[in-house]
């Protein structure tokens, strides 16, 4: 059994993301928000936010154990890149990719 959420078009690019999935992968859910509180980045309010909506759907939809979920896997993709134009020197204008990214989120229970 598994529970998942995912975060569509998040406003963040997927490298800075993973680099904070990268951080939670394989730990229980108690023990990898503690560790996102205290990472300063901006990314981190993401990703604790979609492992808290996870573990809801765990606990409301599957009827695991809060206690035992752990995160099975954890992937920040690339969304949607919006462009941007801004203007330079003589009349040129240079393109500016605003990057987003997908978090999806699986939690598992461990078998204890």
């Amino acid at each position: 059994m598994e529970a998942r959420a995912i975060a569509k078009t998040v406003r963040v690019s997927s490298r800075k993301a993973g680099q904070i999935c990268d951080l939670v992968r394989g730990k229980d859910v108690k023990e990898a928000l503690a560790i996102l509180k205290f990472t300063p980045r901006y990314a981190s309010e993401i990703v604790a936010k979609v492992i808290k909506s996870a573990a809801a759907n765990a606990e409301n939809n599957h009827e695991m154990d809060a206690d035992k979920l752990y995160i099975a896997k954890i992937v920040a993709n690339q969304g949607p890149t919006m462009k941007r134009f801004m203007p330079r020197a003589q009349g040129r204008a240079t393109a500016i990719r605003k990057r987003t990214s997908h978090i999806e989120v699986v939690l598992k229970e461990r078998e204890n």
